[in-house]
């Protein structure tokens, strides 16, 4: 024990101490030299505004940027960006990022996505439209024919043409209600009677 406490007080031990402790400093001083070299410490590139391109100018700006990318799946279709564009980047432009960090991109799809038209007929017109844009589909206009169920959905058009409820349409579709008026012509009367 005597000699251990000798071993501690003299000079050999004094200069194994100094000798690990410089290993330490310059082992500790090259590794963050190497990790500054390899991971490009403090330089950073600046994220383009990707907005409204196509996937083949994206493509080519990624690269340029010394980025790498991801297209995540299509969004709704938004209208105001053209088809295949680029409408929704992560980070986002302006952004400092270290060069080849991936950039995930978000596309618009080529339209809007098809929905099925609801069965509304034989209801009011009031719920009709109700139904029709809880799914995306618009009332262009009303027309009235001569049945007894006024303001009662009897037919369904879409471009002058009649469809059925399940038929699918592109999401904001404009369609026309054929509705009641609430009165009834001699003719369908007599029609009405001989059934």
């Amino acid at each position: 024990m005597r000699n251990f406490f000798n071993f501690l007080k003299s000079k050999v031990f004094f200069i194994q101490i100094g000798l690990a402790i410089l290993v330490l400093i310059l082992f500790v001083f090259f590794m963050l030299r190497w990790l500054s070299s390899t991971t490009n410490h403090g330089e950073f590139v600046e994220v383009p505004d990707f907005a409204k391109m196509s996937v083949p100018e994206m493509r080519k700006s990624v690269e340029e940027a010394k980025l790498r990318y991801e297209v995540l799946d299509s969004a709704n279709f938004n209208p105001d960006y053209p088809r295949f564009s680029i409408i929704e980047q992560n980070p986002p432009a302006g952004n400092k990022v270290k060069e080849n960090r991936k950039i995930y991109f978000t596309v618009n799809p080529s339209g809007y996505k098809k929905v099925s038209v609801p069965n509304i007929i034989q209801v009011t017109q009031r719920n009709a439209e109700s139904m029709l844009r809880a799914v995306g589909l618009d009332v262009q206009r009303v027309t009235y024919i001569d049945q007894l169920g006024k303001d009662m959905v009897y037919y369904i058009k879409y471009k002058g043409k009649q469809i059925k409820p399940g038929d699918k349409l592109p999401k904001t579709s404009k369609i026309e209600l054929v509705c009641g008026n609430g009165s009834i012509t001699e003719q369908a009367k007599v029609q009405a009677d001989s059934e």
